[in-house]
């Protein structure tokens, strides 16, 4: 049977941050599983239609990604979201999937990021491991935030950072909750006047850009008028070698 691996991304228009991340991913996991086929789906379609119109580029929707790989005769897929959370974007593509199963003799599907508790603990450690800290300084963390019960991810996270020792990481959510204005309150308590900034996402683009650390309004910003020194670490999630060797962990978990 011809094999295939179909890699699912929520996408980003932000092509900086798609070489460092997406592409890095994908090409990690074209190298571990030779005798698979690597295709690429977005499930954001208006990345999609943005990609095309300012970078003529195509990207595939799940779909798409099924249909294009049926054609090329594939018969045993395996799909591997880039998700961190099993939130809304991981419900569209089990749907979209669902359709189009009869495509294929088999189809099997990877877990997101943070499914496991196995996976918070590697998540957490894969990033400290590349992180620096002064002693004086928090790590401040920008997950996406969502209105699916998933959500529930992001509190799990921070509390996880400090069962395992890492008392100086706090976790926000653009979205959701916590939201900032939690974050700050438990910064006034750590006492810390310093605050290191990076996004909890796969990607450091939109949201890392503009509302983590844009000029104004961003999470910088108000640090900064609250009196604390801020820094930013520009780093999507898929830049950390321990966090992309945890998507290839959930293929094999899948291929067994």
């Amino acid at each position: 049977m011809k094999k295939g691996i179909l890699v699912v991304s929520f996408g980003t228009s932000h092509l900086d941050t798609m070489e460092k991340t997406i592409d890095v991913i994908e090409q990690d996991i074209a190298q571990k599983f030779p005798e698979c086929r690597v295709y690429r789906a977005f499930t954001s379609r208006m990345i999609i239609r943005k990609l095309k119109r300012t970078e003529n580029m195509e990207v595939d929707t799940v779909e798409e990604a099924v249909k294009r790989m049926a054609s090329d005769g594939i018969e045993d897929v395996v799909v591997q979201p880039t998700h961190i959370i099993n939130g809304i974007e991981n419900d569209r593509m089990m749907e979209d999937l669902m359709e189009n199963m009869s495509c294929f003799q088999r189809i099997r599907v990877g877990k997101p990021l943070l499914s496991s508790v196995d996976d918070y603990k590697k998540s957490i450690h894969a990033v400290m491991a590349e992180t620096e800290l002064a002693d004086d300084e928090m790590l401040v963390l920008m997950g996406h935030g969502t209105d699916h019960h998933a959500n529930s991810a992001y509190p799990t996270l921070e509390y996880t950072f400090h069962a395992l020792g890492y008392n100086q990481v706090l976790v926000g959510t653009v979205e959701s909750f916590p939201e900032l204005k939690n974050v700050m309150a438990k910064l006034e308590i750590a006492g810390k006047k310093k605050a290191a900034l990076m996004p909890f996402m796969l990607v450091a683009g939109d949201h890392a850009k503009n509302d983590m650390a844009g000029e104004e309004d961003s999470w910088k910003s108000q640090l900064e008028d609250e009196g604390y020194e801020v820094r930013v670490i520009m780093k999507g999630l898929g830049e950390f070698e321990g966090i992309r060797r945890i998507f290839l962990e959930h293929i094999e978990e899948t291929m067994e």
